[in-house]
């Protein structure tokens, strides 16, 4: 709202410093600075009146330590991330951008779906929660609609590139100016790092690539799907999933600056799609929520987000890595989501499998998600949360040297 009121004011008036708000880089900062307090300052009120209302945790027996004195803390902290995020963007953000819509959206649907399991749970005093094909249906519907956006949406596009012949052994690729539809993605670690999805329907005959979208949106929602659990399932220790996903947007928020930036992108021989720069105020908003959230968060934490944070966390990465074309690299980048992801799993198949053989359930890990089977090792949660900081610091430390290693 901010960028067009400065607008007018700067065309109509001339007013002082109006320009500034043309700038991408001092909004992301107002957006980071404004998430930070709304966060941190306002935070602390509504952990108040959550206290007030009694909504608290309510806490099952898994026999670890220090899990009784997490009983009654303030869960659904999620709005806090949610409000600090939302507040930011549509102040600073261009509110007519298709990726900025386009991430509001998601983030009012997966909290909208987070806040329905919290209620459920707390006020209706089911530890289910909303039941897990409900939330499965809410995240494939929000994957159609993300999936069909990315699609079909005219303003959902990439540059092409040309390439001019100097000489016979120099070439020079340049960005050209037309606009063009593409489902092309990038393949880390290949020097052809480009994949068309369109080219794994062109089997099936002519003119087959126009309905690529049979395959590219069950894609889409795979990923969301996936990466919203996963980010769930991190959520069992204080800081861990709050932590991690700040590291994970930060990533991605480098890869939206350089994707959007003609230069940049030219220069690291990767996609330039316009308007994708403009998602740098949203990231900017969701990592200052996220780190003020974390003030709260961190142990012994005084404030668990609850679903209504970690589904919203999950789903927005996902569509972060979609819009720049990174989804190849959530594996990699969101290696932390990944392994809670697997043990579960692998826990779940090998004791079904095991009970089905012999008779009797045998498990992989001592527990699982994988953060309580190094809890019941005896690590602290401090630690445990610090380590896998420090591993998804270096994940993301190699997801961007994947610009360049090819």
């Amino acid at each position: 709202m901010l960028y067009y009121l400065f607008e007018y004011l700067e065309k109509q008036y001339q007013f002082p410093g109006a320009s500034l708000f043309q700038f991408l880089t001092f909004r992301a900062a107002m957006s980071v600075l404004l998430s930070l307090v709304l966060a941190t300052v306002y935070g602390k009120r509504i952990i108040l009146f959550l206290r007030r209302k009694q909504i608290g945790e309510t806490v099952r027996d898994l026999g670890l330590e220090g899990q009784k004195e997490k009983t009654g803390t303030p869960t659904m902290g999620g709005i806090i991330i949610i409000l600090s995020t939302l507040i930011p963007t549509l102040l600073f953000a261009r509110l007519d951008n298709i990726y900025i819509i386009l991430l509001i959206i998601t983030t009012l649907w997966m909290g909208t779906i987070g806040f329905i399991d919290d209620y459920i749970k707390i006020f209706r005093k089911n530890k289910q929660g909303l039941k897990g094909r409900f939330k499965v249906l809410g995240q494939v519907v929000l994957g159609l609609m993300v999936g069909a956006v990315l699609y079909f949406h005219p303003e959902v596009t990439m540059k092409e590139k040309s390439t001019t012949v100097i000489t016979q052994s120099y070439e020079v690729e340049q960005v050209e100016g037309r606009e063009v539809k593409s489902l092309k993605t990038n393949i880390p670690f290949f020097k052809n790092n480009e994949l068309d999805y369109s080219r794994w329907v062109s089997w099936i005959g002519e003119g087959a690539e126009k309905y690529a979208w049979l395959l590219f949106i069950p894609i889409v929602i795979f990923i969301v799907t996936a990466v919203s659990n996963g980010a769930n399932l991190t959520d069992g220790v204080d800081g861990l999933a709050a932590g991690t996903s700040a590291i994970i947007v930060l990533t991605l928020g480098i890869f939206a600056w350089v994707s959007g930036n003609v230069i940049f992108s030219d220069y690291l021989d990767i996609f330039f799609i316009p308007r994708a720069g403009e998602m740098v105020i949203f990231i900017a908003a969701f990592v200052g929520a996220l780190v003020g959230f974390l003030w709260y968060n961190a142990f012994p934490a005084q404030i668990f987000m609850g679903d209504t944070g970690s589904l919203t966390i999950g789903g927005v990465i996902a569509v972060i890595a979609l819009i720049v074309r990174k989804e190849l690299l959530i594996p990699l980048l969101c290696g932390i989501f990944f392994a809670e992801s697997i043990s579960v799993m692998l826990q779940v198949s090998y004791f079904k499998y095991t009970r089905r053989k012999y008779g009797e359930g045998k498990r992989i890990f001592l527990m699982s998600p994988l953060h309580h089977h190094y809890q019941k090792k005896g690590y602290h949660e401090s630690k445990i949360v610090t380590r896998f900081w420090i591993v998804g610091i270096l994940l993301a430390i190699v997801t961007i040297v994947t610009l360049k290693v090819r």
